[in-house]
């Protein structure tokens, strides 16, 4: 792809349009002559763009590490300068001879009016609270009966033994007659048992001796922390300020050294030339009518005029980016997301 910048024509054009229909005056005369000046350099820049442009056409200079759906261009990077401070001699060192007059003034002196002294000062006693535990009653031991203890129990107790016995029976003949047998069966009846409930000793009841601790009562009172005593203090002397008028400086002869006199000059020295780089940059693919206006509102708050907030990216916008760009030290040449992230502009 190739890139091409057409600013210098179409601001010409501009220019010469307005200037046609009137006889300019000297404002406007002075106003026509910085436009022209200006086109000139925005042409000689488009030009250096160009042939930095048609070398970075070549198809294996491609942007890296490139994302779908983002357009990338190549931009100037501006050449990077570093500023040197050098000292220049400016002028010569230098004597002046000067006579300076006797000097008074009129000063306020303090005169002790009454000497510091010595005298006792008595310093009373100072008390604090303290807390202490007071023993009520010592350790001692005491017999103590533990009851007998017990457990229930629960067994089962036989009341009948198991037996048997016998009993008629039915079955498919029954008796007739007194000649006929009748049915009898021998049946088993089971043991009955009683369940029974009742109290087992564990532990007979014993006297132990056991242990009885000392016992303490907190008491709180006031004791003396620092009993009254005298200190030695001296009174300071009582003094009063009076005015005098006095010398504070004899006349003399001075001489001053005037020492020379430099100054910081500051030169630019060339670090690294202007590039071409590929950079991330706005354009019809990641854009909306919304962000451009946006833009053109940050450039108007700026100082650069971009003409009319409409939301196109016209040539004055352009212009106005670039300027911007250059005057920031910003690669310039297209709309780059850097440039929107330093003038505070999101997508």
């Amino acid at each position: 792809m190739k890139f091409r910048f057409f600013l210098a024509p179409i601001t010409a054009a501009v220019i010469l349009s307005g200037c046609a229909t009137s006889q300019p005056n000297v404002a406007e005369t002075d106003e026509f002559k910085e436009l022209m000046n200006r086109q000139a350099q925005l042409t000689a820049e488009n030009n250096r763009l160009e042939e930095m442009l048609d070398e970075a056409s070549k198809p294996e200079l491609l942007p890296p590490n490139a994302k779908p759906n983002h357009c990338y261009a190549r931009v100037v990077v501006p050449a990077e300068y570093e500023t040197e401070t050098e000292t220049v001699l400016v002028a010569e060192e230098s004597e002046r001879v000067t006579v300076v007059p006797a000097q008074y003034e009129t000063v306020t002196e303090e005169v002790v009016v009454e000497e510091a002294y010595e005298e006792l000062q008595v310093i009373p006693a100072t008390y604090k609270t303290v807390t202490e535990e007071v023993l009520v009653s010592e350790a001692s031991t005491e017999l103590k009966t533990i009851p007998a203890e017990y457990k229930t129990v629960t067994e089962e107790i036989m009341v009948s033994p198991a037996y048997t016995t016998w009993e008629k029976g039915r079955g498919a003949i029954e008796r007739i007659d007194e000649a006929t047998g009748e049915i009898m069966c021998l049946v088993e009846v089971p043991a009955e048992y009683k369940t029974v409930t009742r109290q087992e000793l564990v532990s007979p009841e014993k006297t132990v001796e056991v242990d009885v601790p000392a016992e303490y009562k907190t008491v709180t009172r006031r004791v003396v922390d620092q009993p009254a005593r005298t200190e030695t203090v001296t009174v300071p002397a009582v003094t009063e300020m009076v005015e005098v008028v006095r010398e504070v400086r004899k006349p003399q002869v001075q001489k001053t050294n005037i020492p020379a006199e430099y100054e910081e000059v500051t030169k630019q020295r060339l670090i690294t030339d202007a590039d071409m780089e590929w950079r991330e940059i706005l354009c019809e693919t990641n854009t909306t009518e919304d962000v451009v206006r946006r833009l053109q509102v940050a450039l108007e708050q700026k100082g650069y005029d971009p003409v009319w907030i409409d939301g196109v990216y016209g040539d004055r916008t352009r212009n106005a980016v670039i300027q911007y760009q250059q005057d920031n030290g910003l690669p310039y040449g297209q709309l780059t997301m850097g440039t929107l992230e330093h003038m505070g502009v999101e997508l």
